[in-house]
């Protein structure tokens, strides 16, 4: 089984004024430094233990997949270090290693032989890799005749024909269709039963709950938060929408779970309960129950135009239902400090039994991402009991109606 270990990892490249110092500096050497240093990474230190999967999140530019490329050897860190065990699958850069003038099948055989496979391993395992990447005749085709996707089909195929100790997968698969996203996700996840190590790159909120057990954050080179995917995902969601005059918070709950909030504070939710059809708060419901969400806002300061939002989410985070007044057409305007606002949505309770939280966001349009007065994770908690229907699976109620015919 394979592990990871990374200590105080760091990336810095030279930047020089013009073209004339850096060759000075060549045919100079140790008599003027005429470079500074841009670091792209600093100070990363993580592991992981032999079968355990992590996720790394972060904006464009925040040192992602540069951290990869030191953790693959494929780029030298400029500090620190990397130790892995066991063999190594990597997905990198789209086509990264494919030459575009080489067929796909030949393209596959380097391939396997950068991952330590004979050739004859590989041509026993060619009709493996033929029917998972599913691009036909295409693989007798020059590279530079493929799309992206189907890029992204051959190098997933060779990358895990056989099951590698790691696999590091990077944003590659944002580019295959839904279909073919399934089916590697459908591999990875039972690479993972099997003891597989897993490091993937990733901005899919429902893969990285689902597959991974840990999360890691980069911001602007440095390793911000670790965490559990909930935890860290929402203090990315929260990160990104972070403006000036905003705060990004997390607190620990008497439940044991981490609650992140952030925003202007221009409004805030003061009072939030779901309540039965009588109008009592409740926080354990029947499935498929009338219910009320209340929830009661406080304007702090003037605000042109008012949004509320909420979202349902599992106990995973997932999310499973989500709307707010913009797109009900029923936004508010031009509101005064001081003026307090009630909604109420009313809606059957057609979840499946289990624990769920309420998310609730204040702004001025259909997003958080424009003016975030106050986003709140797990701003409320309840719990869904099976009571009296007949018994079923998942997170939706749907009871159907059967006909039969014979």
């Amino acid at each position: 089984m394979g592990s990871i270990i990374v200590k105080n990892l760091g990336k810095a490249y030279k930047t020089y004024p013009n073209q004339w110092d850096r060759l000075a500096e060549w045919l100079v050497p140790g008599k003027r430094q005429r470079h500074t240093l841009k670091w792209v990474l600093q100070d990363i230190s993580f592991q992981l233990a032999p079968g355990e999967a992590v996720g790394i999140i972060g904006i464009n530019g925040a040192g992602k997949s540069t951290l990869l490329k030191l953790i693959t050897g494929t780029a030298q860190p400029s500090t620190g270090s990397v130790a892995i065990s066991g063999n190594v699958a990597a997905l990198l850069e789209l086509g990264m290693g494919f030459h575009p003038d080489f067929t796909g099948r030949q393209n596959a055989y380097m391939a396997g032989q950068l991952l330590g496979l004979g050739a004859d391993e590989i041509t026993a395992l060619m009709p493996q890799i033929e029917a998972f990447a599913e691009i036909g005749d295409y693989i007798d085709q020059p590279v530079r005749v493929y799309s992206s996707g189907m890029q992204m089909r051959l190098a997933f195929s060779v990358a895990t024909v056989r099951r590698p100790d790691v696999l590091i997968v990077d944003e590659a698969l944002s580019v295959g269709d839904a279909y073919f996203q399934h089916k590697s996700f459908q591999r990875i996840r039972e690479y993972r039963q099997q003891g597989t190590t897993l490091l993937i790159v990733s901005h899919d909120r429902a893969a990285m709950q689902a597959i991974c057990d840990r999360a890691i954050l980069l911001d602007r080179g440095h390793l911000a938060k670790q965490g559990t995917p909930e935890e860290v995902m929402d203090f990315y969601n929260a990160l990104i929408a972070e403006r000036e005059g905003s705060t990004v918070q997390q607190v620990l709950t008497d439940e044991g779970r981490v609650q992140t909030s952030s925003g202007t504070g221009h409004a805030t939710v003061t009072e939030i309960a779901l309540e039965n059809e009588e109008g009592a708060p409740q926080e354990v419901l029947n499935v498929g129950v009338p219910v009320t969400l209340r929830v009661k806002v406080r304007i702090n300061q003037a605000v042109p135009r008012l949004v509320l939002g909420y979202m349902i989410k599992d106990r995973l985070g997932q999310a499973i239902y989500g709307t707010n007044t913009h797109h009900m057409q029923q936004p508010l305007e031009n509101l005064q400090a001081g003026e307090e606002v009630e909604y109420r949505f009313r809606f059957p309770l057609n979840l499946g039994a289990g624990s769920y939280s309420i998310t609730t966001a204040l702004t001025s349009s259909e997003t958080h991402l424009a003016d975030n007065y106050e986003w709140r994770d797990l701003a409320s908690l309840f719990i869904v009991m099976n009571m009296n229907r007949r018994e079923f699976v998942g997170s939706s109620w749907l009871e159907p109606h059967v006909e039969i015919t014979r």
